[in-house]
């Protein structure tokens, strides 16, 4: 068992991995990593490390589950065996299934649904490595997921949670901060429209720590956003690159 450090911020201000409070950790994306899903994305958020894809819209299976003036948005959020310290079930945890759901409402306004009735869109969710934030990093990677599958969309998704540790308000917990910080603040947003599709706390905030974790995260949603941008076109620019050779 490894200890539980004193202090989460140093005397100079920064944090455990010497990120700064309001600092993001090293995002790296990816889009169109598996040849056979309709769309897909990878990130990596520090030391998290997630897979998506996505498949559909097709036809809905059982059939009664169709519905007549929308697609059905499905979401799968899964954790592997090995992507913790102490190797997991693999049988899907409850947790497991509240942040399948979570994600599939946050991603939802965001997806013109109604232009594929009678039709699923369903999306899978791996966590290959976790050190805190795969809620968010889901969300993040499976919008991507879903713009790389074509599937129109209002906006892409954005996610960043906020929180607070050692008494300051911080941007991007790791997995020891969450655990041992006092505060976690998950946000999801459309950049664009500023609208906010995930809003959740665990913990306890004043109102004005609780504002300035909302401003932070929702800072930290829109740096996320642009890496989404450039992954898109990185792969779009390989496209045409290799269509012109």
């Amino acid at each position: 068992m490894s200890k539980t450090p004193e202090k989460l911020i140093n005397e100079k201000g920064l944090r455990l991995d010497g990120r700064k409070p309001d600092e993001l950790r090293p995002v790296k994306i990816e889009v169109g990593v598996l040849s056979n899903a309709d769309g897909s994305a990878y990130i990596e958020q520090g030391k998290s490390k997630i897979l998506a894809a996505v498949y559909g819209p097709k036809e809905v299976h059982p059939r009664h589950l169709a519905l007549p003036d929308r697609a059905v948005l499905r979401c799968r959020y899964h954790m592997a065996p090995f992507s913790v310290e102490q190797r997991k079930s693999p049988a899907p945890s409850r947790r497991e299934m509240e942040l399948s759901k979570v994600i599939r409402e946050a991603l939802e306004p965001a997806v013109f649904l109604e232009y594929y009735p009678r039709t699923s869109i369903d999306i899978f969710i791996e966590v290959l490595q976790a050190d805190g934030g795969t809620r968010c990093a889901g969300i993040t990677v499976a919008s991507l997921a879903l713009a790389d599958a074509g599937v129109p969309m209002r906006d892409l998704v954005a996610a960043c949670a906020a929180g607070k540790i050692d008494g300051k308000i911080v941007l991007d917990l790791t997995d020891t901060e969450d655990k041992n910080g006092e505060a976690d603040l998950p946000v999801a947003m459309m950049p664009t429209a500023e609208l906010i599709t995930l809003l959740q706390m665990d913990g306890m905030l004043t109102t004005e720590e609780f504002e300035e974790a909302l401003n932070l995260a929702v800072q930290g949603c829109k740096q996320i956003y642009e890496a989404q941008k450039e992954a898109l076109k990185a792969k779009y620019i390989e496209i045409k690159e290799a269509v012109q050779e």
